[in-house]
């Protein structure tokens, strides 16, 4: 273990904490799978060499190298050795094929793809309306249905390419991560090697407080920026070792726990609902895990969890691809509940705006606006795309799109919604996440979008619509939903538009579009409270 100071600014290069690592802690484990156990030092000559190599193949500072790869160690070198030579690394979701993958390629202008055999038949297919100069393959079966692609064997085979790091800047860019294209298209978020890494300082490392024999777990997929905040960086700064793994399973989560002696993890909340409702065994609590942040999870099912497998759950906050850390519980204050998203980091102001820019009301919803107090805490805008830059900001405040309010008694600041995701509606904000919440409650439904359509009443007003669908083989109609929600919930919950449909239109990561509901609006065809029988019971 070797807890990095990074105090002084041109130490936050992440190639050269790699670099500091490798000479303090070089010993120590660093990146762990079934099959590899690398140490610091080992990824330190590695990534030298996969540098080395790039370079011949003409990759120089500002460049772009597309990284569509599983989860594995070989990413997280390559990472490292594309930003030894200043050029940008872009993960591409593993979820996207067809033409999801090739917008986001073409979109990102990479100089080089980088695959490996579990996605390269979907390369394959598109390979033609690529603007490449080279793929790289990584491949066990030494097979490929690719058009001469370079093994990844021989970039690391190049001798290891020594650089003293001057020409790097720690607010230069070091990566592009991409927006899940929920409320439009996917926008590519220009990281610098100071966004990770104030994040880190000022967050995950002080929450999980990591100990000399801490070994996190890491389950969520690479090309998330939450698995390389919560897991890969954080083992970096920490100097601790990491377990990678394919993916996260309910079935084996536990054992493989056990297997690597992880004693720290982070997962979303559907991985923490899914271990509670898997059978209980004698020996749930008998695991060497510690620690874990489970995002979100709904605070009735913390103490259940903590309790049945003696985990201690650490409290969370916000974050995005933008701003990596925005609010952040570091102590747990009995007078702020575990689902508070808790208070600014020091270097950062924060307020609630509504949509002309002004503050609103303690106690009111507004808009979390980020205004930075020191320099490269903000991403660096959208790549290729100033006029969404511009429009993420209120003059020096940039707006997350996240609706929080402040609680006037402690100052902690809680989540609201989504700002898209919202309407106003008879000088209300009503929650879209707490609509469909009450919704998937009736036993009915499988799934459900609730979202805004203009009043023709007040333009700055939205009235509420639900498109629904059915569970396989189940019936119900218009009137007998709005009347469990109005038994189950605020009655300005009862849609004034409804259908049922047979899909909603997804992103390949299962994110509604609802800017496409949106634009469909309603039709002859949709249910109107209006038009109907059902009176709302207020």
């Amino acid at each position: 273990m070797n807890k990095l100071d990074l105090s002084n600014t041109a130490d936050r290069i992440l190639p050269k904490i790699l670099r500091m690592q490798a000479e303090q802690n070089g010993d120590t484990e660093f990146l762990v799978t079934d099959t590899h156990r690398i140490t610091f030092a080992q990824a330190d000559r590695i990534s030298d060499s996969l540098a080395g190599g790039l370079q011949e193949l003409g990759v120089a500072k500002g460049d772009i190298i597309s990284l569509f790869l599983g989860n594995r160690t070989e990413m997280v070198l390559l990472t490292l050795a594309i930003n030894k030579l200043g050029a940008l690394w872009t993960p591409i979701n593993g979820d996207y094929k067809g033409q999801w993958l090739l917008d986001n390629l073409l979109m990102a202008r990479s100089k080089i793809l980088i695959t490996d055999d579990q996605y390269q038949a979907r390369i394959a297919e598109i390979e033609d309306q690529l603007a490449l100069e080279h793929i790289v393959l990584i491949s066990e079966s030494g097979e490929s249905t690719l058009k001469n692609p370079i093994a990844y064997s021989t970039l690391a085979a190049y001798e290891p390419l020594k650089l003293d790091y001057s020409q790097l800047h720690y607010g230069d860019n070091c990566a592009i991560l991409w927006t899940s294209g929920t409320t439009g298209k996917s926008k590519g978020v220009l990281q610098s090697h100071n966004c990770w890494i104030r994040a880190l300082r000022s967050g995950a490392n002080r929450q999980y407080n990591s100990q000399p024999d801490d070994v996190i777990y890491c389950v969520l997929p690479l090309f998330h920026t939450a698995a390389w905040i919560t897991s890969i960086y954080r083992a970096l700064l920490e100097g601790i070792p990491c377990v990678i793994e394919p993916h996260f399973s309910v079935t084996h989560f536990w054992e493989r726990i056990k297997h690597f002696g992880a004693t720290q993890t982070f997962l979303l909340g559907a991985m923490g609902v899914f271990l509670l409702n898997a059978p209980e065994q004698d020996d749930d609590a008998n695991t060497p895990l510690r620690l874990a942040q489970i995002v979100p999870l709904a605070p009735a099912l913390w103490s259940v969890f903590q309790q049945r497998f003696n985990v201690e759950l650490l409290r969370t906050g916000l974050g995005q691809s933008e701003c990596q850390l925005i609010l952040t519980q570091l102590e747990n204050r009995d007078d702020v509940p575990v689902y508070a998203l808790g208070f600014p980091a020091p270097d950062t102001e924060i307020r609630l705006l509504d949509d002309q820019g002004e503050e609103v009301a303690y106690g009111e919803v507004g808009e979390i606006c980020i205004k930075p107090l020191e320099p490269f805490v903000l991403f660096n805008g959208y790549f290729d795309n100033p006029e969404a830059t511009a429009q993420a900001y209120f003059g020096d405040w940039y707006r997350s799109g996240d609706l929080g309010r402040q609680d006037p008694a402690n100052g902690a600041y809680f989540y609201a919604d989504r700002k898209k995701d919202a309407l106003r509606y008879a000088g209300r904000n009503i929650s879209t996440l707490e609509v469909e919440s009450v919704v998937r409650q009736h036993p009915s439904v499988q799934d459900v979008a609730a979202f805004g359509i203009p009043s023709a009443e007040l333009e700055s007003e939205q009235e509420l619509k639900l498109n629904i669908i059915l569970k396989d083989g189940n019936h119900t109609s218009a009137e007998e939903l709005c009347g469990f929600i109005n038994d189950n919930a605020p009655h300005y919950f009862v849609p004034r538009y409804l259908d049922f449909v047979d899909t909603l239109p997804y992103t390949p990561t299962n994110k509604v579009q609802k800017f496409k509901l949106r634009e469909q609006g309603v039709s002859d065809k949709t249910w109107d409270l209006k038009q109907s029988t059902y009176q709302v019971k207020k």
